[in-house]
C-alpha cells in the first residue's frame, strides 16, 4: 500500500486478542498509517480468561473502544455439529483454530461495515493459515474492504523482535520470552507452537508446569477410570450423563472430564496451506470424546455405503474447513449431505475415560442396524445356504480372468 493510499484510510477495525502480534500492531498502525482511529474487535469463542483486562489493554495501546463480539454459540452450532456430523479431521488435527477463523473473520467484515471503516486488519503471519481463513471470510462479506496484514509489511521478523518493539513502546504483555509459545484458544482446544517445539525431535514436555492448560499428562492423570454417556439426536450432542444442554456446555463438560483424564494430547506435523510443515501440540479433550462416541454411534446406525461415502467426502470437508472455504457452495452441498446422513444418528454412547484413553463401554439406539440375531454364533433365521450363490455371482470376474490367462475363453 502506497503512502498516499495510506493516508486515506482514517478508522481500522482490528481483530483484537491481546496477545503479543496484536498488542504491538495497534501502536504500529498508529505509527505507519497516518494515526487513525482504532476500533479493537475480540471475538469471544470460549478463550475464557484471555479476555479478562483487555478492554483497559486495548485502550492503552491506542484503540478508541473495544467490540467484543460473543460467538461461542455460533461456532459450536454453524461449524462445530456440521463438521462432527461428518467426521471431519485435517490429517489427525480436529481443527480447532479452523473452527474459529470464519465466524470471527465474518463478524470483523460486519462490523468494519456498520463503524463505516475503511480498512481490517489481522495478526495473522505471512506463513499460516489463519491469514488466508480471515481474508476469505472478510472478502465473503465485505468484498471490497481494504485489508492489513502487518505481518506481510513491517520490518518485524520474529517474535523476539517483536518483544523488543512491545518493550520500547511500555506495552504490557502476558506472556514472557521464556514462556513465549505461540498459541491459540478456543472452547474447542488450545494450540502449542514455537521454542523447543520447532524441533521434531524434542519430546514436549507435558509433566512441566504451565505446559498444558485444558488437562493433564495421562502419567499424571487418575489411577481410576471416568465414565460418561453422550446423547445424539441426528448426529448432534445433545446431552452428558442424563443431563440435557446446548452444545456449547457439552463440550465444556467434556473438556473438564476429558481434561482431568489426560484426553486428547496430540503432537503432530501437519501440512499447511501454504506449503511447509509445521508442528504443533494439541490440547482438544471434549473434542476427541465427542468424535470418539459420534464414530461409535455411526458404526450402529449409518448403512456401509453411505459410511463409507461419508468417509471420503470428510477429507474433502476437512480440506474446505482448514484452507478457509467455509463460506462457499461447496460447504453448503457437503453439509447438506453430513445432515442428510445423520438422520438417524440417534442413541447413547457409554465411554471410560482413562490415562489418555477412549474406551468403548456400550451403545444404544433406537435406529440400529445391528441385528444380533443376524451375527449370532448360535442358532438364526439366517440362511447360510444362500451363500453360496452370491459368492459364485461375486467372484464371477476373478474366475473370467483366470480362464483368460488360461487361455480357456
Amino acid at each position: 500500500m502506497t503512502a498516499e493510499q495510506k493516508k486515506g484510510i482514517k478508522k481500522i477495525v482490528v481483530a483484537y486478542s491481546g496477545g503479543l502480534d496484536t498488542s504491538i500492531i495497534i501502536p504500529w498502525l498508529k505509527e505507519n498509517y497516518n494515526n487513525p482511529e482504532i476500533i479493537a474487535v475480540s471475538g469471544n469463542v470460549g478463550q475464557a480468561d484471555e479476555l479478562d483486562g483487555l478492554e483497559e489493554k486495548a485502550l492503552k495501546s491506542g484503540a478508541s473502544k473495544l467490540i467484543v463480539a460473543d460467538l461461542v454459540d455460533e461456532m459450536c452450532e454453524d461449524i462445530i455439529v456440521p463438521a462432527l456430523k461428518m467426521d471431519a479431521k485435517y490429517e489427525t488435527y480436529l481443527l480447532g483454530t479452523a473452527f474459529a477463523r470464519p465466524v470471527i473473520g465474518k463478524k470483523l467484515a460486519e462490523i468494519a461495515l456498520a463503524e463505516h471503516a475503511d480498512a481490517v486488519c489481522h495478526g495473522a503471519t505471512g506463513k499460516g493459515n489463519d491469514q488466508v481463513r480471515f481474508e476469505l471470510a472478510i472478502k465473503r462479506f465485505a468484498p471490497d474492504l481494504k485489508i492489513i496484514a502487518p505481518w506481510r509489511e513491517w520490518n518485524i521478523k520474529s517474535r523476539e523482535e517483536e518483544f523488543d518493539y512491545a518493550d520500547a513502546h511500555h506495552i504490557p504483555l502476558k506472556i514472557s520470552r521464556e514462556t513465549n509459545y505461540s498459541k491459540d484458544k478456543n472452547l474447542w482446544h488450545l494450540s502449542h507452537e514455537g521454542l523447543d517445539l520447532e524441533d521434531p525431535a524434542n519430546e514436549p514436555d507435558y509433566e512441566k508446569k504451565g505446559f498444558l492448560e485444558m488437562g493433564v499428562s495421562p502419567v499424571t492423570a487418575p489411577d481410576n477410570p471416568t465414565y460418561v454417556t453422550v446423547d445424539f439426536e441426528a448426529g448432534k450432542p445433545v446431552a452428558v450423563d442424563g443431563k440435557k444442554m446446548k452444545v456449547s456446555e457439552i463440550i465444556a463438560y467434556l473438556n473438564k472430564k476429558g481434561g482431568d483424564n489426560g484426553i486428547g494430547i496430540i503432537d503432530i506435523v501437519e501440512n499447511r496451506l501454504v506449503g511447509m510443515k509445521d508442528r504443533g501440540v494439541y490440547e482438544t479433550p471434549g473434542g476427541t470424546i465427542l468424535y470418539f462416541a459420534h464414530n461409535q454411534l455411526e458404526m450402529l446406525t449409518v448403512d456401509k455405503e453411505t459410511l463409507h461415502v461419508k468417509q471420503k467426502l470428510a477429507v474433502d470437508y476437512a480440506d474446505l474447513l482448514y484452507n478457509g472455504k467455509w463460506y462457499t457452495p461447496l460447504q453448503e452441498a457437503l453439509t447438506a449431505f453430513a445432515n442428510e446422513s445423520n438422520r438417524y444418528v440417534t442413541g447413547s454412547v457409554k465411554l471410560k475415560l482413562y490415562k489418555g484413553n477412549i474406551i468403548p463401554a456400550g451403545t444404544k439406539s433406537p435406529y440400529s442396524l445391528y441385528s444380533e440375531n443376524l451375527v449370532t454364533f448360535g442358532e438364526s433365521d439366517y440362511d447360510q445356504s444362500q451363500s453360496e450363490g452370491f459368492i459364485n455371482l461375486w467372484g464371477l470376474p476373478t474366475k473370467v480372468q483366470a480362464y483368460r490367462e488360461r487361455g480357456l475363453l
